[in-house]
C-alpha cells in the first residue's frame, strides 16, 4: 500500500489530495488544524506554526502508517499569503507565523521524514508545494516570496544530498499555478497599496483564468504517479506537464 501525508489537509488543495488519494485506494495521513470528514483519510489536527511540535507529530505519522507500506510520499502542502503588504507596514507577528508555516514547518517535517525513514528500502517522496512567487519578485508579498524561494531553495540542497544517501528520497518543489481557493479570496480581499497586483487578480476570477482545485489536485497526482523526479529535477512548474 502507497502511504501519502497531506498537510494543509482540510481545504483546498491539500483537502482535494486527500479526497482523491484516498479514492485510489491509497493510505492517507491529513494534517490540518482543523478536521475534514474524507472517507478513508486518517486525520492528524496539528498547528504548523507551533513548531516545537513538528518532530513529534512526524514520529505519529510515521507510526500511523501500516507496516507493509510500499512507499511514502510526504505533501507540504500547508501554506499562507499573508501578511500582504509593502514591506515597512507589515506587523512581525504576522511575518514570524508565515515563516513558521510556509517554510519552517516543512524544513522541520521533511528533515525528522527522512531521518525517521533513512533505513527503510521503499520508495520514498517529498512534493512542496510551492509557487512562481518564489521565483518571481511581486510588490506586497515580501513574505510569502520570500518563504517560497525558501522552499524552492531547500529542495534543491536536500536532491543533492540524497545523492550520497543508501536508500534516498526524492524530493522536489512544485508550482501549482493559480487556483481559485480561499487563498486567492484573501488576495482579492486585500487593498491595493497593501498589494499593487489586486487588479489583476481580480481579473484572473472575473476572467475564469482560475484553476479549480479538483483540476490541480488531478494534475499533481498524475505528475507524481507518472514523473521521475530525478530526471524532471528538483524545481517544477506544473502548467508544463
Amino acid at each position: 500500500m502507497k502511504v501519502y501525508v497531506v498537510t494543509g489537509a482540510s481545504k483546498g488543495i491539500g483537502f482535494e489530495l486527500a479526497k482523491q488519494l484516498s479514492g485510489a485506494g491509497h493510505f492517507v495521513i491529513g494534517i490540518a488544524r482543523t478536521e475534514s470528514k474524507i472517507d478513508g483519510v486518517k486525520f492528524i489536527k496539528a498547528d504548523l506554526s507551533e513548531t516545537e511540535k513538528l518532530e513529534s507529530l512526524t514520529n505519529e505519522i510515521i507510526a500511523a502508517a501500516p507496516q507493509h507500506a510500499v512507499s511514502f510520499t510526504l505533501i507540504n502542502n500547508a501554506g499562507m499569503v499573508n501578511p500582504i503588504g509593502i514591506i515597512g507596514s507589515v506587523n512581525a507577528e504576522e511575518i514570524t507565523n508565515a515563516i513558521a508555516v510556509n517554510l519552517t514547518a516543512p524544513m522541520i517535517i521533511s528533515n525528522a521524514f527522512i531521518s525517521k525513514l533513512k533505513d527503510s528500502n521503499v520508495s520514498k517522496r517529498i512534493v512542496n508545494i510551492s509557487s512562481g512567487a518564489g521565483r518571481n519578485a511581486y510588490e506586497g508579498w515580501g513574505t510569502y516570496c520570500a518563504t517560497k524561494a525558501g522552499i524552492d531553495h531547500f529542495s534543491r540542497v536536500v536532491a543533492i544530498e540524497q545523492l550520497n544517501a543508501q536508500h534516498p528520497v526524492d524530493i522536489v518543489s512544485i508550482a501549482p499555478g493559480i487556483i481559485d481557493t480561499g487563498m486567492q479570496e484573501i488576495i482579492r480581499a486585500s487593498k491595493e497599496e497593501a498589494f499593487p497586483l489586486l487588479d489583476k487578480f481580480i481579473e484572473y476570477k472575473e476572467q475564469g483564468l482560475l484553476s479549480s482545485a479538483q483540476q490541480t489536485a488531478q494534475k499533481l497526482i498524475s505528475f507524481m504517479e507518472n514523473e521521475d523526479f530525478k530526471e524532471v529535477g528538483s524545481i517544477v512548474d506544473i502548467r508544463n506537464y
